[in-house]
């Protein structure tokens, strides 16, 4: 069994290189240009998380601001009130501002920019950039040039996008449905859908580059199985970025030639076909909803093994796994379209996306195994690992349902779709980033967080969270369509409900906001392994180096070996190895 354990050796090198990867380069302008052109993936890394960040934070705004819309069966958002007046710029074809025009717009922009600025991005390029190449032990990804690319890359569709906002919004949903894309507020969609197409090439770039480096980068020793899985995760998550993509990318440039040369594609006015650009559209939004829930798989497996202090249960079947979500995830793409497709497509449809539960269900049953008779730290990186198995649980029961013809027909285009969808990306992705980011801010930043504070904070957003969507699943089946602002009577009382539960979860993201400011102005300084940890990034140092490690680590243990090793950088009292058990065999 090949593993890791490279201790670093302060004489390794000299100078600046022994510094923390963000030391100052002198002056504050060199200090500026050396992050401006650095190909350092830490520095890529943590650009991409503060940009992530701001998008989460405009995102959430806007979700506010539908709540509170909501809160109310017939309030206007236009009508006086201090939501109205900051929308005061916004005008509609007809050139006036109306209630129902800013609330499409609201939750275009919401949808539009959690997936496409945010979730997407969150993990693989934020935490999979600063973590992965630590994770296999290499200096770097294998296209420091092309990594930095990306990240322009990203902000320039980022850009579109904000141009596309200043300018009004858009009122196509964050689908950019025909005819709705095609026909409606020439300047603003178009803005939108080349700034979706532009940040699509970031994705596939990162994809790229992710693949590369981990069959080519791995250190000494590090065999497929020795991996830890936020890796397999990742990489299963670019073989879907860089094969998924470019149909969205081809679809949306499609968009644009329809509205500016009036191709025909996908407007019946013009002799094209709308359905045609929803199968195109879900082809890849379908496995996009993987590249968000896939590398949160990956986070939470980690958080698991470190905070219960046990070897992962069915190390290979969750590793197999999330390459078995990414190979169906391109398969499944017909549910969005039952009401458009023949009996035999539906039938066929439906039928493979009951298959991506099983896959999905072995992780999840692994986890609960992992953490039976476990020494487990309820801390907060575990408080949002277990959080996640539970929303992500609700998640994943309320898709057969979606799943199943018969209870479709009823459910399609309700809230109940907003809820399942939330559970599964918010309740699972949002989730796992955020513990992931506690998990691992002591390496980032080299300083610790108040403990205490954290784990309120979490408890905050989990209630606010349920409190915001569990509710959503019985307006669903009463029938309480989405996307619209006024709404009868009887759905009031959970509506209210819903809106409250936004601001106990905004909250929740506020007191950790505060508790990671506090942590970079006075947090104790971090030791390189807080949480003993057995995976290679906790061999560097909290901060690591320029070059991550002060020479290539060599592996001498498993990423989850916590029976048989004790973890770098951590005194054996600390972590005293379980007695073997008479013929027992240690096995991977």
């Amino acid at each position: 069994m090949a593993a890791h354990a490279a201790h670093a050796h302060p004489h390794g090198s000299h100078g600046h290189h022994d510094e923390p990867y963000y030391a100052s380069k002198g002056s504050l302008w060199k200090t500026v240009m050396s992050w401006v052109y650095t190909v350092d993936h830490k520095k890529i890394g943590v650009m991409y998380l503060v940009a992530v960040l701001l998008a989460f934070f405009l995102g959430g705004v806007f979700a506010l601001l539908l709540r509170a819309e909501l809160y109310e069966p017939t309030k206007t958002l236009a009508d006086g009130t201090v939501t109205g007046q900051m929308f005061k710029g916004w005008t509609s074809a007809q050139g006036e501002v109306t209630s129902n025009n800013i609330y499409n717009r609201l939750f275009s922009l919401h949808g539009t920019v959690m997936v496409f600025l945010f979730i997407i991005p969150s993990i693989p390029a934020a935490l999979g950039n600063i973590l992965l190449p630590l994770m296999i032990g290499a200096k770097d990804v294998a296209f420091p040039k092309l990594n930095l690319m990306s990240w322009y890359t990203y902000l320039f569709g980022g850009a579109f996008a904000l141009w596309a906002l200043i300018g009004g919004g858009v009122e196509t949903g964050w689908t950019f449905y025909t005819p709705y894309s095609s026909t409606t507020n020439w300047g603003n969609v178009t803005a939108m859908v080349l700034g979706a197409f532009i940040l699509g090439f970031s994705s596939i770039f990162t994809g790229i580059n992710f693949i590369v480096t981990v069959h080519k980068l791995r250190t000494p020793g590090m065999g497929w199985f020795d991996m830890p899985l936020f890796v397999w995760a990742t990489y299963a998550t670019a073989i879907i970025q860089v094969l998924a993509t470019p149909v969205l990318g081809i679809t949306l440039l499609m968009i644009v030639f329809e509205r500016v040369f009036r191709t025909g594609i996908f407007d019946p006015a013009l002799g094209g076909d709308p359905v045609l650009f929803q199968h195109f559209f879900w082809f890849y939004s379908h496995p996009a909803v993987y590249i968000m829930i896939v590398p949160a798989f990956g986070v939470v497996s980690e958080l698991l093994a470190v905070h219960c202090r046990k070897r992962l249960f069915g190390y290979r079947a969750i590793a197999f796994s999330s390459l078995a979500i990414a190979a169906i995830s391109f398969l499944v793409w017909g549910h969005h379209l039952f009401a458009a497709e023949t009996p035999a497509a539906n039938a066929i449809f439906s039928a493979l996306t009951f298959l991506v539960a099983i896959p999905t269900a072995i992780k999840v049953f692994n986890w609960i195994a992992t953490m039976y008779k476990a020494s487990i730290s309820w801390n907060t990186p575990m408080l949002y690992a277990m959080s996640f198995l539970f929303n992500f649980t609700i998640g994943g029961l309320t898709g057969p349902p979606l799943a199943t013809l018969a209870t479709d027909i009823h459910l399609t285009d309700t809230y109940f779709v907003v809820a399942h969808f939330h559970y599964v990306m918010m309740g699972g992705t949002v989730f796992a980033f955020v513990g992931g980011l506690h998990h691992w801010w002591p390496k980032i930043t080299g300083r610790m967080y108040n403990e205490a504070w954290g784990r309120v904070g979490a408890v905050l957003v989990f209630i606010g969270f349920n409190m915001t969507f569990l509710v959503q699943f019985i307006l669903g089946t009463q029938g309480m369509p989405r996307r619209y602002a006024t709404y009868v009577e009887m759905f009031e009382g959970m509506h209210k409900f819903s809106t409250i539960g936004t601001w106990v979860l905004g909250f929740g993201f506020v007191i950790h906001l505060l508790v990671f400011v506090l942590s970079l102005v006075s947090g104790k300084k971090a030791s390189a392994n807080p949480w003993g940890g057995l995976t290679m990034e906790w061999e560097a140092a909290s901060p690591p180096i320029e070059h991550n490690f002060h020479r290539e680590p060599l592996m001498t243990h498993g990423p989850y070996d916590y029976d048989t090793a004790v973890p770098p950088h951590c005194n054996e009292k600390d972590y005293p190895l379980p007695t073997p058990k008479p013929g027992m065999a240690m096995a991977h």
